[in-house]
């Protein structure tokens, strides 16, 4: 089966801020092929390329003020894509024997990441603190693969249900999270809702991120697999602060909107809603290729007048 995928990306930098710490990328995994010197015919092309391996989805939302923050989500992008390219060798060929190491090897790509922050803090004083969210996926049909750290997200639409993969690594969730196993260890129900608890700013505080005073970094990474006519949405907190999950499924599921219009759609409702912070959307829809339909009529009537029109320039013309 042949998938086509519809995928687009667009960053903003809301309403109220000066600048946008936030970074996104798309990108294809491919083979490649750089040829020096040959006396094969290759019509001057000096590098090859094979077919798509994978795709790579990336959101990362910068903390620690303007410029730090800034720093810090680039670098991150730059250090994790450095290694996927470059550490990753066996990436291309991933088999249900290699699923373990390359679940291992996502969590080094944002270990990778935290050293250079770390390295860079130390050597510039000013950039101390500077840290960053990530939320990556890796694709290879029909697998997929979330590597997460922050509160960047990760979200799975399929027929009319939408599931959040990545947790939020903030103070405030884990408060819930610690709340609610311990009404379940007891016996008891809690009638406080998640609404209620969400403007505790300990929802401000995150306490695993790449970068930061905290040396640790505990990434999370789950696999899933995926069928035609599902969605993969990665966001960063600018866009989920002001649209509920059920908002995003209804934009998601329009059938005549393709990715980049509901990308965008998405970026000017939370701008209208206040956009006190930057956002960041990344949206792929999987869909079945459709193998283009051949009018044979036509083709046929096309193909007739072409050899009229060439018997006719190689018939003399009557001199009179």
């Amino acid at each position: 089966m042949s998938i086509e995928i519809d995928c687009h990306g667009e960053s903003h930098v809301g309403m109220r801020r000066h600048a946008n710490e936030d970074q996104f990328l798309i990108a294809d995994l491919n083979k490649s092929m750089r040829v020096h010197r040959t006396s094969l015919g290759l019509n001057h092309q000096t590098r090859l390329f094979g077919g798509s391996q994978g795709k790579l989805l990336l959101v990362a939302d910068g903390l620690g003020g303007h410029e730090s923050g800034e720093r810090a989500s680039t670098l991150a992008v730059d250090r994790v894509t450095n290694y996927v390219l470059n550490a990753m060798d066996w990436v291309f060929q991933l088999d249900e024997h290699s699923e373990a190491n390359f679940e291992t090897d996502l969590k080094k790509a944002l270990r990778h990441s935290q050293e250079a922050l770390q390295n860079e803090a130390d050597a510039i004083p000013q950039r101390r603190g500077m840290a960053t969210t990530l939320t990556m996926a890796y694709i290879d049909w029909p697998n997929f693969y979330v590597v997460h750290v922050g509160d960047t997200r990760c979200y799975h639409i399929r027929s009319n249900k939408i599931e959040c993969l990545t947790t939020d690594h903030t103070l405030g969730e884990l408060t819930r999270t610690a709340n609610r196993m311990s009404n379940l260890s007891t016996g008891q129900v809690s009638k406080a809702s998640d609404e209620s608890q969400g403007s505790s700013r300990m929802d401000n505080t995150l306490y695993n991120v790449i970068g930061g005073s905290d040396p640790g970094l505990d990434p999370q990474v789950q696999q899933s697999e995926l069928e035609v006519g599902d969605a993969l949405l990665l966001c960063s907190d600018g866009l989920t602060r002001y649209v509920s999950d059920d908002e995003l499924l209804e934009a998601i599921q329009a059938d005549d909107q393709s990715a980049a219009e509901i990308c965008h759609n998405l970026i000017e409702k939370a701008n209208q809603r206040g956009g006190k912070d930057n956002i960041t959307v990344v949206l792929a829809k999987f869909s079945e290729n459709q193998p283009q339909q051949v009018d044979h009529a036509q083709a046929d009537q096309d193909q007739t007048e072409s050899l009229l029109d060439d018997t006719a320039k190689h018939v003399p013309s009557k001199v009179s």
